[in-house]
């Protein structure tokens, strides 16, 4: 292809029937209309080429729609058109940075600069197969129309069904057959046109210009050369945003795991193809659900390493719902993506083989279900004076350097859990002797009390005495130990040993 001017245009009619149905593969071989408005004032605004087929008309009412077998009915979803659109533009990316919206009424229309890719992408009808062979891939059924002049390309795509190369120089007699409303003329233009008996472009081209000009105005001159597609255009690209999102409203609430799961799965393909088109992997999912009665849900699923493995993030999201269960029935499941790079790991020839990070996870998974959520993952010790306060995070794969070796030596200290109740009896003040279930031990050195308190303002109130104790057992072994006296309820326990 030589770098003269060359523009595709990507044309997807009755987008909000394709918007609900590229997430529902059991209804794409099924008749289709897509009803918009407030009762009784409901109309079809889109259908699909089944419901054509039986005679399905726009602008009908349901009532007008009744008998007709097989054939389904459902709600327009503006969230869903929006999702739909950022796919879809983002698939085109990949064939062009520049790209300029053409959309009209509920189609969705975009046009590509494609000069200079023919290096790339081939000769125009290798790159319209390849861009509508890419955009089927992402469930939507798309013309694509090639010519050097931006009008021509956007006309053509409209018009026509499948690929169209318009060679050329030869823009006009491609356009001769198009219908004239592809100009979108005002009423009166149009009966105008009606009286002269004028239907098509190419009847529109051969009328003396200078005739045309004067009888409807200045604005004639442009339709003439859009007429024989020569009509000149400054185009503004807009700058497409990278975002992982998939939504779908269901057409009614949705109580069965099992038909979430369904979307979700066809959810989490998308994402995952979107994501490995730019080499990425999905490093975090967070599924957000809308509920009866104006509730919302919501939970987020973080692996422990990006993955594109579709089973597995299934398998993560069917553990999630069946630990955590929406409180009602579903009436929209929105996924968000972050995406992230997989990580690689280098396995040594005489290293053990460590276990996958996706069944970790899954594991993981499948405990937090049994014994809660905060009861599994990484122990982080909290910034707090409380003995012993830390939290659970989830666990992370990522490496960390070795401790370097240190010469210092350090007295070890073995906590007991749970901590052992003892009976203490005190002398001056301090502990003098103390009792387990088993064994009598004889203070010989006492150090503290050490007092430490807190969060008296709230339920988890602390108020401790530690002791650091040397004793004798009745046996003559020797221990340092630490005892803890809870003041608040009155109770001894040997926290630790000392070794």
């Amino acid at each position: 292809m030589s770098h003269e001017a060359a523009y595709a245009c990507v044309y997807a009619a009755e987008f909000p029937a394709q918007a609900l149905l590229r997430l529902r593969t059991d209804l794409q071989n099924h008749p289709i209309a897509v009803i918009e408005g407030n009762p009784p004032q409901e109309f079809v605004c889109a259908i699909n080429r089944h419901a054509q087929r039986l005679g399905i008309a726009l602008g009908m009412t349901p009532l007008d729609t009744e008998g007709i077998r097989d054939l389904q009915l459902l709600a327009r979803s503006p969230q869903s058109e929006a999702a739909a659109r950022a796919v879809l533009l983002e698939c085109i990316a990949q064939f062009s940075p520049r790209i300029q919206e053409v959309s009209c009424a509920t189609a969705c229309a975009f046009i590509l600069d494609i000069t200079g890719t023919g290096r790339l992408f081939g000769s125009p009808a290798q790159l319209a197969e390849r861009l509508r062979t890419a955009l089927a891939s992402a469930g939507f059924r798309v013309s694509v129309a090639v010519s050097a002049n931006y009008h021509a390309a956007r006309m053509k795509a409209a018009a026509t069904r499948g690929i169209a190369v318009l060679p050329a120089g030869a823009e006009a007699a491609a356009l001769a057959k198009l219908p004239l409303h592809c100009l979108d003329l005002d009423e009166q233009p149009r009966e105008v046109f009606a009286l002269w008996g004028i239907q098509t472009l190419g009847e529109l081209a051969a009328l003396p210009e200078v005739e045309l000009i004067t009888r409807l105005g200045p604005q004639a001159r442009t339709w003439g050369e859009l007429a024989r597609g020569v009509c000149s255009h400054t185009f503004q690209p807009i700058e497409p945003e990278f975002a992982l999102r998939e939504y779908y409203e269901f057409e009614d609430p949705i109580e069965q795991m099992d038909s979430l799961l369904f979307i979700g799965a066809r959810m989490i393909d998308c994402l995952i193809a979107r994501a490995t088109d730019r080499a990425l992997s999905l490093a975090l999912l967070t599924a957000r659900m809308q509920l009866e009665g104006n509730q919302s849900h919501q939970f987020v699923l973080r692996p422990a390493i990006p993955s594109a493995d579709r089973k597995f993030l299934l398998k993560l999201l069917q553990l999630e719902i069946a630990a955590h269960p929406p409180q009602a029935a579903v009436v929209c499941l929105e996924l968000t993506a972050e995406a992230g790079q997989s990580s690689k790991v280098q396995l040594g020839l005489f290293a053990p083989q460590t276990p996958e990070p996706s069944r970790l996870d899954v594991t993981l998974a499948r405990l937090r279900a049994i014994v809660g959520d905060d009861r599994v993952g990484s122990p982080v010790l909290e910034d707090t004076h409380r003995p012993g306060s830390f939290r659970m995070e989830g666990f992370s794969v990522g490496t960390h350097p070795a401790p370097g070796e240190s010469h210092t030596h350090r007295m070890a200290l073995r906590r007991m859990r749970p901590p052992l109740p003892i009976r203490v009896a005190l002398r001056a003040a301090k502990p003098a002797e103390f009792r387990d279930r088993e064994n009598r031990f004889e203070v010989t050195d006492a150090y503290g009390p050490w007092r430490t308190s807190g969060c008296w303002w709230a339920a988890g109130e602390w108020d401790l005495e530690e002791w650091d104790i040397l004793a004798v057992r009745g046996d003559g072994v020797h221990i340092a130990c630490l005892l803890i006296c809870d003041r608040s309820r009155n109770e001894w326990r040997l926290e630790a040993f000392y070794d």
